[in-house]
């Protein structure tokens, strides 16, 4: 079972990773568009789930900009349910 995790490249000086919990199951062009989405939110660096552990995911912002009930109310917005 290969689970290597890759380190997402954090541009800016201030920049945070957390891991959010997705409630549902979601099909990979539905995680797809989730993480397209979270990356072209203001604040927002990266995103991506986590290999084989598709109910996680670990976002990158910068901590000036958003905070993080702010990606995590973006991740709601989606009408995804996270915590």
């Amino acid at each position: 079972m290969d689970q290597a995790v890759q380190h997402m490249p954090i541009a800016a000086k201030n920049a945070v990773e957390i891991i959010l919990h997705i409630k549902e199951d979601l099909g990979e062009e539905q995680r797809e568009a989730l993480v397209s989405a979270m990356q072209g939110a203001n604040g927002i660096i990266a995103a991506e789930f986590c290999p084989l552990r598709y109910h996680l995911v670990v976002a990158s912002y910068d901590r000036d900009a958003v905070s993080s009930l702010d990606v995590l109310k973006s991740v709601n917005s989606l009408n995804v349910e996270a915590k």
